[in-house]
Formats: structure tokens, C-alpha cells, sequence
């Protein structure tokens, strides 16, 4: 299929309520990039394209007209099981992503199965001046690196991002709530020793009082932490 099959093609599966609960929830995004295609559905394309020969086609046509290419586009990726291919196509297309569901989504199977070679593109990209690359460097290292692999330098990695963006910010926030779900004692210090921007400090501290994960007597004790 050429881009302009595909493009077809996602339009024939449009939802439009759908399109119109995304516009509000992405902001990023105007509302006439967004077709309305369901996730589900765009997995189920993205796993049948994978098959086809002419995906590299689709792939090198940068950048999208759609957020539902891009959305699609993420999907591809994630599905490719060669590190090498799959790292290259990330990094050609984190530059053209705008919105925090194609980052999020956004999740390679190849690095889940080879984790320590992707240590040295998260150490590039959480250092780029592209919010949503800088948002997906945070993300593969809470998806890889907060269990067995977790070491003291990888939260310093996070911990000394600084940016006025929102979408950075939270998700900062959100790998310190998760970080304290799964490393508590290894990363109280920085929360204690104030180590986060403020507003970080304080959303992370919500996020964890808000996670089941929690054991309620550290919630308590976070709360004392709160920056006022």
C-alpha cells in the first residue's frame, strides 16, 4: 500500500465522536490532523502493513499529514524485533512527533529484548531540546531500567532534566511516583534532599499518594515532604 492507500484506508475506520474526544485531550494536535481511528484498529493495521514490502515507503514519508499516520507509524515500530533497524527508525522519527499519546505509545519490542544497548540512545535523547524526545527518554527508562536493572545514576539521568515544558514535567513526575513504587529506599533521597524543580517535586509526591502501589504509612511521610 502507498501513503495515499493508507491514508484511504484509515479513513474508512474513522470514528468521529472518537475524533473529537482526542482533540480535546490532545492539545497538541489541530483538530483537522486528527482522523479518529480507534487503537485497537490501529494495531491490527499497523501488525498487517508490517508484512507488506512497501512499509519502508510509508516509514520514510516524514513528516505525516495525519496524527493517526504518526500513531501508526509508532505501532510499526514497536513491532520490529531487529535492534539495529529499530533504533534507527526511532530516531528518525522522534524529531516529528508533537503529542504525548504517539510517545507514550510508542513502546519497541526490540528494546524491551535488548535493553542494555538502548542505554546509550536514552543518554542522547533525554538530552535533546525536543520535548518529546526528551518525554521518551524518560519513558524507555521507567519501562527498562526501574526493576533489577535500576542504578542510582539512571535517576540522576532523570532528576537533572530541567525544562519549563509540561509534558516533560510530568512525566519526570511520573517516573519518580513509579521509581518510588518500585525503588523506595534507593530514591527517597531525592525527595528528601530536594533534588526535583518544585512543581515536579510536588506532582510526584501526588502520584504516589495516589498509587495503590504505596503502602499507606509512606504516603504518609511523603505527604510531610510537600514543598510549600
Amino acid at each position: 500500500m502507498n501513503r495515499d492507500e493508507i491514508v484511504s484506508e484509515l479513513f474508512r475506520m474513522r470514528d468521529e465522536d472518537y475524533a473529537r474526544l482526542q482533540a480535546k485531550i490532545l492539545p497538541t494536535v489541530a483538530a483537522d490532523r486528527i482522523i479518529g481511528v480507534r487503537t485497537p484498529a490501529l494495531r491490527a493495521f499497523a501488525k498487517n502493513l508490517c508484512k507488506t514490502p512497501d512499509i519502508n515507503a510509508f516509514l520514510s514519508c516524514l513528516p505525516h499529514r495525519y496524527f493517526d499516520e504518526d500513531q501508526l507509524h509508532a505501532f510499526v515500530i514497536s513491532l520490529e524485533k531487529d535492534f539495529d533497524r529499530c533504533a534507527a527508525e526511532v530516531d528518525a522519527f522522534l524529531p516529528f512527533i508533537d503529542n504525548w499519546a504517539t510517545c507514550d505509545q510508542l513502546s519497541p519490542k526490540a528494546f524491551k529484548k535488548e535493553p542494555e544497548r538502548l542505554l546509550p540512545y536514552i543518554q542522547t535523547w533525554i538530552r535533546s531540546d525536543r520535548v518529546y524526545t526528551v518525554r521518551f527518554a524518560i519513558g524507555m527508562l521507567m519501562q527498562h531500567f526501574l526493576e533489577e536493572r535500576f542504578e542510582p545514576e539512571y535517576a540522576d539521568l532523570v532528576a537533572k532534566v530541567r525544562s519549563e515544558e509540561y509534558y516533560v514535567n510530568m512525566m519526570i513526575a511520573w517516573y519518580f511516583a513509579t521509581a518510588l513504587a518500585k525503588q523506595y529506599e534507593l530514591v527517597l533521597p531525592y525527595l528528601e534532599e530536594k533534588r526535583l524543580d518544585a512543581w515536579v517535586h510536588n506532582k510526584a509526591i501526588q502520584k504516589s499518594i495516589e498509587s495503590y502501589r504505596i503502602p499507606d504509612d509512606r504516603k504518609a511521610y511523603l505527604r510531610t515532604l510537600k514543598l510549600r
